[in-house]
């Protein structure tokens, strides 16, 4: 079992802001696997946002968010990072994190998921 904690969601405002955390624990951490991002909006399917390999050399993003949102990891401390600039009303959605195996995408298997952490960006 894994335990997948998203935090660092909150209100900003449009222009601002946000850098979301990834953390794991139970039978391992975060750091030994590579991790994607989604997010879902009201009334919406859940959507990937992007992925970061294991070792942090490769990152894959959606188009919606390329130039705006990074990941990156510190795997000393077992988390993976989202730093969300530039940030849009259509950004609003809660965010989930969840690790995964090989390289991070749409279509990678994940099994362990996080409550996720709510992102609302006001206009």
């Amino acid at each position: 079992q894994l335990q997948v904690v998203e935090s660092g969601g909150g209100l900003v405002q449009a222009g601002g802001s946000l850098r979301l955390s990834c953390a794991a624990s139970g039978r391992s951490t975060v750091s030994n696997y590579a991790v994607g991002w989604f997010r879902q909006a009201p009334g919406k399917e859940r959507e990937f946002v992007g992925g970061i390999t294991r070792s942090g050399d490769s990152t894959y993003y959606a188009e919606s968010v390329k130039g705006r949102f990074t990941l990156y990891r510190d795997n000393v401390k077992n988390t993976v990072y989202l730093q969300m600039k530039s940030l849009k009303p259509e950004d609003t959605a809660v965010y989930y994190c969840a690790p995964t195996v090989g390289i991070p995408s749409a279509a990678s298997p994940y099994v362990y998921w996080g409550q996720g952490t709510q992102v609302t960006v006001s206009s």
